[in-house]
């Protein structure tokens, strides 16, 4: 039986994704070469074994067109003969790069593959690829008459539906930003920017009170939205909603005879793999079907997990998943998530797989989970398993 492992992996620290963030003006393919060489480095892979560089990038315009991935594999360097794609599934980029990595391993198509993602938001433009009322085709505008909506305007329709309260979401979001400020950043490399070298995250608030979160104003409300939607209290803000942000990641994995003959030791195996749909007007829900269809292939139920990375897309996502899963609390996002650290979208995937791992041998647990919402009414669901020694 092949096995795919996750070897190891390598993020960059997540800039704010704006003009005069930590990362701007980094040109997005010299960051995910960054990455690449980072990864190159910490593991000894010889570059040349590599059969493919799978990456994810959502906004495929401007400066992230034409195939990043393979511009990044030359921009590191690496040897011509090595490969490379480039994927959009929207905020499960990077997990699907993973997802496609894992199975290709499995199915004996690669025996050493990278799994990579970018987002360079700061000067990409996040519209760029948005499809909008005048451009979503006859068919599509009919059958969504009314249009589809505002990622965050279905992080306000879910919490009407489930009853979430703002406090809930607000005390949700700083318990974000103090894991993540408690602790190292797993897989986090520094990069260099205009001869300056960045090595944190942007976006974590140490500082952040309840107090703060809560004096601010919801971000979402507009009156054509308050119109169609009567019944939405309008308690989004942009302190309970992921950060807009620059980043990269990479991991490199490996059919596992093939690592351990070389020596290397695998951290995970990549065991399972589920994608979902769902009503994509409320579009950020499909983690629980994903979840379920996840766990039922597994064999598995929820109580069997250890570790679970769920993407803090807003803090209204995450806490539907949780009513809905029944899922401990305490297993999820144990280092903090996308509302402190940041969501470069065709990066976080790769950022969640790295706190899973460490997450799982901090504790030497067993089993962890890792799901990500996605724009469309969609979500990428993963199992691991942790590697003994």
């Amino acid at each position: 039986m092949r096995r795919a492992v996750i070897v190891d992996g390598v993020r960059s620290p997540f800039g704010k994704g704006r003009p005069g963030g930590a990362l701007h003006g980094l040109h997005p393919v010299d960051l995910l070469a960054q990455c690449l060489s980072a990864l190159a480095d910490r593991t000894g892979i010889n570059p040349v074994s590599v059969e493919d560089v799978i990456t994810g990038c959502v906004i495929q315009a401007g400066e992230q067109a034409g195939n990043i991935g393979r511009q990044a594999v030359l921009a590191a360097g690496w040897p011509d003969s090595v490969p490379a794609v480039s994927l959009d599934r929207k905020c499960g980029s990077a997990q699907q790069a993973i997802d496609f990595a894992a199975c290709g391993i499995i199915a004996g198509a690669y025996d050493v593959v990278v799994a990579a993602g970018v987002e360079m938001m700061s000067t990409v433009p996040a519209k760029a690829n948005r499809l909008g009322r005048d451009n979503m085709g006859t068919a599509l505008a009919d059958r969504y008459p009314d249009g589809l909506v505002h990622q965050g305007v279905s992080a306000e329709l879910i919490a009407a539906r489930r009853g979430i309260s703002r406090d809930a979401m607000d005390r949700f979001a700083l318990r974000s930003h103090q894991l993540a400020a408690a602790q190292p950043a797993p897989g986090l490399v520094p990069v260099q920017v205009e001869g300056r070298m960045v090595d944190r995250d942007e976006g974590v608030r140490a500082d952040s009170t309840l107090e703060r979160l809560a004096s601010l104003s919801p971000a979402f409300h507009s009156p054509d939205m308050a119109a169609r939607f009567p019944h939405i209290d309008w308690q989004v803000t942009a302190g309970t909603s992921s950060q807009v942000s620059d980043g990269a990641c990479a991991l490199l994995l490996m059919e596992e005879g093939r690592a351990r003959a070389l020596g290397l030791r695998p951290r995970a195996r990549v065991t399972h793999f589920a994608v979902a749909g769902d009503d994509p007007l409320f579009m950020l829900t499909a983690i629980v079907p994903a979840t379920r269809k996840l766990l039922e292939r597994a064999g598995l139920s929820i109580a069997d997990i250890d570790v679970f990375e769920v993407n803090e897309a807003f803090a209204s996502v995450v806490l539907d998943w949780l009513a809905a899963t029944g899922a401990d609390p305490t297993r999820v996002n144990r280092m903090g998530g996308a509302i402190a650290i940041g969501h470069p979208v065709g990066a976080s995937g790769g950022r969640l797989f790295l706190n899973c791992l460490a997450g799982l041998e901090v504790t030497g647990d067993r089993y962890g989970l890792v799901t990500m919402c996605e724009s469309g009414g969609m979500a990428n669901a993963t199992l691991i398993e942790r590697c003994e020694e």
